[in-house]
């Protein structure tokens, strides 16, 4: 199999450029904010660091960025971004940082090289494609190289490694000559894959392999992307086996020769291979092939038990999720979400790390799903509406009190309006039994087949099922840093 891996090397390069970003910024900004005759930036800037002083970040934030759009002053803009991180809130530390590149000359390239790392450690990797693109272009070779390889130490932070590697792809296709650093000639292979351009990824690992023919990476992940697609079998297997004898050990190359096997009809050899593979290599990729030849081979009860350990370890899986699609449709999951309805009641309780810090709450919802959107109605004890919060792709919106806010994340803002860690990403497909695509999640099942448990985003989703295959009630718990949450949701209308 082919698996994206990130070497160590690269693990942590990029984060230096936002701790570099500016030093002495409080002297620069004085001195900037002196252009006014009455000095009254003067007085703003020495009032915010004060503020700082006394632990009122959002005061000196807030005072910074009015005086950033006020003097047109890129290093006000700079000065926010340091606060709202030293106060550990990337949202407002990313909108400072495209104030600070808004107002910045575009020969200035610093605030772009923070902006997408922020964007990168956000997760919001469609939304870097074209910053990166646009600083790509204003540097030098050496310079395009060095940026790539910062780029690519923070793939491996990716909650969602293909959205991920396809946002590099798009980069690297965008600018021309193609880098030349092996690495990331392979990571660009790799992103093309994820992107569907299967002959940029056979183009790219073929031109690798001419200049070193014993590239182990590179010899596995085009023997296996040509099995996998059932194409030029013989040189798969020639590939893999040649990779295979130079890195004996590897877990993902035996699954590979393994996965190569089954093609070539040698199934008792896939077989042998591939539960070797998944007992070096606990995958949910290898555990997807090893179920489907147990599977072809009529050995239902294994496939499936395999099948259970392998969403235990990555539900989100790919390959896996493409492989019960097509064998154990009752299992895999919804790929467009369909519509729906939940009514139902809510208890939170947290249990605090100290007794002062114990608090609950209790209410009614009303979740309603349409396609991509889901609105979810949060009501008190008496039934009187607190607010609603509507969810699309990239977007949140809560409305209460005649008052509308927006943000990225569905969770923190319900948590920053209302108080109560109450999770609403994700929450419509959790209802079903389903896990939220894009992160990382892991699956039980009981012996009817049914979701059992869910562990994504931190929460642990324990499930209880009535007649008709209705959910009746579900148990979310999680550990934070205010200690212990636990919400029940009890259903009157689950689904209808």
């Amino acid at each position: 199999m082919t698996k994206f891996t990130l070497k160590p090397y690269f693990q942590g390069l990029f984060i230096a450029t936002i701790l570099g970003a500016g030093a002495c910024l409080p002297t620069l900004a004085v001195a900037q904010a002196n252009r006014p005759d009455t000095g009254e930036g003067v007085f703003e800037v020495l009032a915010s660091e004060i503020a700082l002083q006394r632990g009122e970040a959002g005061l000196a934030y807030n005072t910074y960025m009015e005086m950033a759009r006020q003097y047109r002053d890129p290093r006000l803009a700079q000065r926010a971004m340091e606060i709202a991180i030293t106060a550990g809130s990337p949202d407002l530390a990313l909108q400072a940082t495209q104030l600070w590149d808004t107002l910045t000359p575009p020969s200035e390239t610093k605030p772009k090289e923070v902006l997408i790392t922020l964007l990168a450690l956000s997760q919001r990797w469609p939304d870097l494609v074209k910053p990166t693109i646009e600083l790509l272009n204003q540097q030098t070779l050496a310079q395009r190289e060095n940026t790539l390889l910062q780029l690519q130490s923070l793939l491996g932070k990716a909650n969602d490694e293909t959205q991920a590697l396809q946002a590099f792809y798009e980069i690297v296709s965008a600018v021309k000559p193609e880098p030349k650093d092996p690495n990331l000639l392979y990571t660009y292979a790799m992103s093309a894959e994820k992107s569907g351009h299967m002959d940029v990824m056979e183009k790219i690992l073929r031109q690798i392999l001419r200049k070193n023919p014993n590239d182990v990476n590179s010899l596995n992940a085009l023997g296996y992307s040509l099995a996998d697609r059932n194409l030029k079998l013989p040189e798969a297997f020639t590939l893999i086996n040649k990779a295979h004898q130079l890195s004996p050990r590897d877990g993902f190359i035996l699954d590979s020769l393994g996965w190569v096997n089954f093609r070539l009809g040698k199934n008792a050899l896939a077989l042998e291979q591939l539960q070797q593979a998944f007992t070096q290599k606990p995958e949910a990729d290898i555990a997807a092939h090893l179920g489907e030849v147990l599977w072809t081979m009529n050995r239902t009860a294994e496939a499936e038990d395999v099948w259970r350990q392998g969403q235990k370890l990555d539900a989100n899986n790919a390959t896996l999720k493409e492989t019960l699609k097509r064998l154990k449709p009752d299992w895999s999951l919804a790929v467009q979400a369909p519509n729906g309805l939940w009514d139902g009641r809510f208890a939170v309780k947290i249990t605090g790390l100290t007794d002062s810090q114990n608090q609950g709450g209790s209410g009614g919802f009303t979740l309603t799903q349409d396609a991509l959107k889901d609105v979810l109605e949060i009501r008190n004890p008496v039934g009187g509406s607190i607010a609603k919060i509507t969810i699309t792709p990239g977007e949140a919106t809560l409305e209460r009190n005649g008052e509308t806010i927006t943000a990225i994340d569905a969770d923190t803002l319900l948590q920053n309006a209302l108080g109560l860690p109450l999770p609403a990403r994700g929450l419509s497909n959790w209802l079903r039994g389903e896990v939220r695509p894009g992160g990382n999640a892991s699956v039980e099942r009981n012996t009817k087949g049914q979701v059992s448990k869910i562990i994504q985003d931190g929460w642990t989703l324990n499930y209880n099922w009535g007649e008709s295959n209705r959910l009746e009630k579900l148990v979310m718990t999680r550990s934070s840093n205010i200690g212990s949450i636990d919400i029940r949701l009890v259903f009157d209308s689950p689904n209808d």
